[in-house]
């Protein structure tokens, strides 16, 4: 089999494993409200279920626009847009929606109408296993959103942070009650070998938690891998950036529609959404503002979204869905 048929294939597969119910799809069109012609941009495109729902409300004169990091996933979104609105205009751009200020630049829109960050991460394409995010797997510990860009991986963090900053960002990012004693058991092992495999970390995370703790709460090493995947990745940090811009580039009365499923991004979400939302904070008994600030945007959620009871028996993955709305001003 030739190298382009094997890719063509892995692009099938991908696009039909893709097919699955977006997640709170109605909330989501509900509170984006997209009409014909608007500019919808999903920053996280994935598989594109939630951009073809778009995309049939904004055709024929409007335009989607999705961003995604990896080739694969950006040619199974492209086959199954055009299968199914092949009246829709829309460009794909592979990038990452932290740098979302130059990927619109090179898109050429002068304003977007409605914006959708869907930071679930359970994509396809990341179950392949030489991607290194599946503690079920085991393969090179690698964990990049991106692989083809030189930036470090999960093998790096591990074998080179102290065991301060492991025990930190297993306990902050993965909200693990063991993080203390993986740093300590991953610093023992890597003294003798480096940990390279996921295997290897599984095993090191086992040994640390108490056998007791191990029989519940789901696979042991969930929590530590996820914190893994948010440190290589910079996820929140890129969250932070890629909120701001798409703040920048709404049009006015544009909406911006954030579905997060890990308490600090929705913390995130909530207190940018707040700060960008915030008017004047002088005294009411002061004749004239003097503190400066005008709200940017009006928050439509002041409680997140969560998913129906019917949507939880449909759709597992969306239970610790929370979905919060900006409105530009």
């Amino acid at each position: 089999m030739t190298c382009s048929s094997t890719r063509t294939s892995e692009v099938e597969k991908l696009t039909a494993e893709y097919r699955h119910v977006p997640v709170m799809l109605e909330e989501v069109l509900r509170e984006l409200d997209p009409k014909p012609g608007d500019i919808v941009c999903d920053c996280t495109l994935g598989g594109a279920g939630h951009t073809v729902e778009l995309a049939r409300r904004v055709a024929p004169n409007g335009l989607s626009l999705g961003i995604d990091q990896d080739d694969m996933a950006l040619a199974a979104a492209s086959a199954r847009f055009e299968r199914e609105v092949p009246e829709g205009q829309h460009q794909f751009l592979k990038g990452n929606f932290g740098d979302l200020d130059d990927l619109l630049v090179k898109a050429q829109v002068p304003g977007v109408d409605c914006f959708l960050f869907d930071l679930g991460v359970s994509s396809p394409q990341l179950d392949l296993p030489e991607r290194g995010f599946s503690y079920n797997e085991d393969a090179p510990l690698d964990m990049r959103m991106d692989p083809g860009k030189h930036t470090q991986t999960a093998a790096e963090v591990i074998n080179t942070y102290t065991e301060a900053d492991l025990a930190r960002i297993l306990s902050v990012y993965g909200d693990e009650r063991f993080a203390s004693r993986i740093a300590r058991e991953v610093c023992r092992r890597r003294e003798k070998a480096p940990i390279e495999t996921t295997f290897e970390l599984v095993d090191a995370i086992k040994a640390a938690i108490p056998a007791a703790a191990r029989r519940h709460g789901g696979h042991p090493a969930r929590k530590s891998f996820q914190a893994l995947r948010l440190e290589v990745n910079h996820e929140l940090e890129v969250l932070e950036r890629g909120l701001e811009a798409a703040i920048r580039w709404a049009n006015p009365g544009g909406r911006i529609c954030v579905i997060s499923y890990h308490s600090l991004e929705d913390r995130i979400v909530k207190h940018l959404f707040g700060v960008y939302s915030q008017g004047c904070t002088c005294p009411p008994d002061f004749p004239v503002c003097v503190c400066g600030p005008v709200p940017i945007i009006r928050v439509k959620t002041s409680k997140p979204l969560v998913a129906s009871e019917e949507e939880l028996e449909r759709n597992p993955r969306a239970r610790s869905a929370k979905t919060r709305v900006a409105v530009k001003l």
